[in-house]
């Protein structure tokens, strides 16, 4: 069994150092009530922000304060944490996710789909769509906006990830409802319908409460494979740590749901298919 942090947490825009140690809070206190495995938010540091200059101050290299940081307290835990950043390379800046452990990054991820505003700010991410083994299971990753493009979660999950970890800063004004009657934000209740629909773990941790032009959504959810919140939607407007212990060796009963219904087998690959990284899957 493998214990997983949702670590919501949120920050000012331009506020990296001060918003970078709220995270390592966070996830330390996290590891001190075994966690194995803490997801932050998409772009902790320096916080979410459309504003090129303000990003190009405060964004960091990949071997920059944020990571070294966060693999230091891996490594001190022997456990692992996934969150975001804004990356610089050369003159370019990514809105980027990270999966670190006890032996330093095990995933680079830059997100593929950018949101509004971000067009103005980011490069569209150039890494793919990367899945690592290690010893909590096969981890892939990808942020926020990611998810409203349903290939995402399905390559993912066709390549052999059982958990998703998805850094996000949810915000109002895609969808019309903020928040439905058990505090779900609409994209929680998407994350939780392409978990059943892909089989596959999704851990979504978001920024909440107002801070400075934004409005986060909070809505931090766990789905199973089969769509079963098993812990969230965390607050809209605060700040929240929670754990959860799932089993990623087992899938519920998601690719066999009874009765010869087994959704990976009925799928019609002669008919269409999925290509990741020159591969059909």
């Amino acid at each position: 069994m493998t214990v997983v942090a949702l670590a919501q947490v949120s920050g000012p825009a331009g506020a990296g150092d001060a918003n970078r140690e709220k995270g390592i809070e966070a996830a330390a206190r996290a590891f001190g009530q075994g966690a194995d495995l803490v997801v932050l938010p998409e772009l902790s540091v320096p916080g979410y922000d459309w504003d090129r200059e303000r990003l190009e101050a405060g964004a960091e290299p990949l071997d920059g304060p944020t990571v070294s940081a966060w693999t230091e307290l891996a490594a001190r835990h022997g456990s692992w944490i996934a969150g975001g950043f804004a990356e610089r390379d050369g003159g370019r800046l990514f809105n980027t996710g990270v999966l670190v452990g006890p032996r330093g990054v095990a995933l680079h991820y830059r997100k593929l789909h950018l949101f509004s505003g971000e067009k103005g700010a980011f490069t569209p991410g150039d890494l793919g769509l990367p899945i690592v083994a290690t010893p909590l299971g096969r981890i892939g990753l990808c942020i926020c906006y990611d998810l409203r493009f349903v290939e995402t979660l399905r390559a993912l999950s066709l390549a052999g990830a059982q958990l998703v970890c998805v850094p996000t800063a949810w915000v109002p004004g895609f969808d019309a409802a903020r928040w439905d009657a058990e505090g779900f934000c609409p994209q929680a209740r998407y994350a939780a319908m392409q978990a059943n629909l892909d089989g596959v773990f999704v851990a979504c941790a978001s920024q909440a409460g107002e801070w400075g032009e934004f409005t986060f959504l909070g809505s931090s959810v766990l789905v199973d494979p089969r769509g079963r919140c098993l812990v969230g939607p965390l607050a809209g407007d605060a700040d929240a740590v929670a754990l959860v212990e799932v089993d990623l060796a087992g899938d519920g009963g998601a690719s066999d749901r009874g009765g010869g219904i087994r959704p990976r087998e009925d799928r019609r690959d002669d008919v269409y298919s999925l290509v990741l990284d020159g591969r059909p899957l």
